[in-house]
């Protein structure tokens, strides 16, 4: 993720705040999936299924968690650096339900009513804009929710910063923290985009190093201290799969 994308929100305000920011196209997708679309329409045709499970999730994120403050970020359908700098970047990837055509908007005037700042910036990613908000509430001392789908979201876990990481559609939604991380991941989330860089990530079509799988990028990552320590002693590394 890149933090870089400083003019996303205004800086953090001190004080004991407690952030909840939500990826919202990750969301909405999950909301859409879990509910039969074919039961929610209006009379016009227009389908509202991920809609209402992305508002019902959010409210309950609301009533559970009890926020002091409330953003969600959106992805733009514009080109990003990433797929500037890698053009197969989430290649191949399934079309977009027809379904589903129409309900982001929907879902961005509703928060618009509810008073929830929406937040997209050009060339970046929701991702990004998530990364930047965790970092600036966390340096003013906050605590911070990130709700997303997307696993790459597990390198901002810190003391202050946990992921609520969905498992079945928008209803059970369990925190990740650090220790739930290593304890799957066996690494720390400070080292999972290490992992991904070595294992690879096919939703993104971003290819890995062949043959190389978690435990085995694991394994590497906790002996010579992340990629870097890695790259440094590539000669060190034997076998077919080194």
């Amino acid at each position: 993720m890149d933090t870089a994308a400083a003019g996303a929100a205004p800086e953090a305000a001190g004080g004991s705040g407690r952030l909840l920011v939500i990826d919202g196209h990750s969301m909405a997708f999950r909301a859409f999936y879990a509910l039969p679309a074919d039961k929610f329409a209006t009379d016009t045709g227009q389908h509202t299924n991920a809609v209402y499970g992305f508002t019902s999730m959010l409210l309950a994120m609301i009533r559970e968690q009890q926020p002091t403050h409330v953003a969600v970020a959106f992805d733009l359908d514009t080109p990003t650096f990433r797929s500037e700098e890698y053009s197969e970047y989430k290649a191949g990837r399934n079309k977009t339900p027809e379904e589903f055509h129409g309900q982001v908007d929907l879902i961005i005037k509703v928060m618009e009513a509810m008073r929830i700042p929406t937040i997209s910036m050009d060339g970046y990613e929701a991702d990004d804009i998530i990364a930047t908000l965790s970092s600036r509430a966390e340096a003013a001392g906050w605590d911070v929710l990130v709700v997303s789908g997307d696993r790459d979201a597990f390198q901002l876990i810190t003391d202050k910063v946990t992921v609520l990481y969905p498992k079945k559609g928008v209803s059970d939604i369990p925190p990740m923290d650090a220790a739930a991380v290593e304890a799957k991941y066996f690494v720390g989330p400070q080292f999972y985009s290490d992992l991904a860089a070595l294992v690879g990530e096919t939703a993104d079509n971003l290819p890995g190093v062949p043959g190389v799988g978690p435990k085995t990028a694991a394994k590497w990552i906790n002996q010579y201290g992340g990629l870097e320590g890695i790259l440094a002693n590539l000669e060190v590394i034997g076998g077919k799969v080194g």
